[in-house]
């Protein structure tokens, strides 16, 4: 039988946590670091922001551990249980560098476990997450992955990509449309490095969104996270990646997201690209249109019953086993 179990570490003086999957058997096992999308999205990405506790991180590190495949995933620090107490320890230090830090930590954590083949870790990143997998694999660590996973990763600078969810956002409300210039000005006075002042006529849901990337605790992440895209560092990579987006997502877009990245990664051996149909954001199975994506409470990404896209998965097996070499369990 598979096993999990809680594991912390420190960081600064701040205790992280996480949870450790481990498949059947002896090892030393191939390992997967699990990494969360952005905002409070916790280590089973699931997110207080957003109802349902039906995360794909924990959904992911049980099929990995049923293929032979350790994982962790952790908490970052201003998620999970302890967010609150540790947010103002960390107010104006949140950066890229910071997440970088966290996910160093967490892999030095993961290669402290004796079942865990330290030369066969694959860092596997969602959304923002994608861009920290992707520091670290194009950075000098003491522990390289052997290979990465960028599931959803933002082929745009992501003030773009905020803005085409909030067009699609703005849509659901009554003369929604015609407030997205007003989204698009307050846009434009954040890139000019001036406050947003969004119009009072926006509707709540919008200016929230817009606030989070002016917000104390939030700094200076927001404003390195505005201007990045993955397809900044996707040419530097010299190891194995993937490079998921699902049919359905409706936040990162298989053209608009994926083509910038194909042509970043142009001749690149190293590079596959997977585009599964039925995947939303978080490789959940998905049919519905972005419509009514949208008019669900939080996309109803974690709702109970939601499983994993079959295809998005078995793509990711599959290259597992390629990158890595054979599994304990053999598959």
């Amino acid at each position: 039988m598979t096993e999990s179990f809680d594991v912390s570490w420190q960081l600064d003086g701040i205790t992280m946590e996480g949870s450790v999957a481990r498949p059947a058997g002896e090892g030393p096992f191939p390992a997967v670091v699990l990494v969360a999308g952005s905002g409070p999205t916790d280590r089973n990405w699931c997110s207080p922001l957003l109802p349902g506790g039906n995360g794909s991180g924990r959904l992911f590190a049980k099929a990995l551990a049923d293929a032979g495949i350790a994982s962790l995933r952790y908490d970052k620090r201003v998620s999970g249980p302890h967010a609150m107490e540790n947010v103002a320890k960390l107010i104006g230090k949140l950066s890229m560098q910071s997440h970088l830090d966290e996910l160093v930590a967490a892999v030095q954590a993961l290669t402290r476990l004796d079942f865990v083949d330290s030369t066969r870790i694959v860092g596997l990143g969602n959304s923002e997450g994608a861009l920290h997998v992707l520091h670290y694999a194009t950075s000098t660590q003491e522990v390289p992955f052997a290979g990465i996973v960028l599931a959803a990763p933002p082929g745009r600078p992501i003030q773009e990509v905020l803005l085409s969810q909030l067009a699609l956002q703005a849509a659901q409300v009554p003369g929604g449309a015609q407030l997205l210039p007003k989204v698009q000005e307050a846009a434009a006075r954040y890139t000019a490095g001036e406050p947003m002042n969004p119009d009072p006529a926006l509707p709540e849901s919008v200016k929230m969104v817009l606030a989070s990337f002016e917000a104390p605790a939030n700094l200076p992440l927001a404003r390195e996270l505005w201007v990045e895209s993955t397809r900044n560092s996707l040419g530097q990579v010299q190891i194995p990646t993937l490079v998921l987006i699902g049919g359905s997502d409706v936040q990162i877009d298989v053209h608009a997201d994926g083509d910038p990245l194909q042509e970043a990664s142009a001749g690149m051996a190293n590079v596959t690209f997977a585009f599964p149909p039925n995947a939303n954001h978080v490789f959940k199975e998905d049919d519905r249109t972005p419509a009514e994506v949208a008019a669900t409470p939080g996309n109803g990404y974690n709702d109970p019953g939601t499983h994993l896209d079959p295809e998005s998965l078995q793509t990711i097996l599959t290259w597992l086993q390629a990158t890595m070499g054979p599994t304990a369990a053999g598959s």
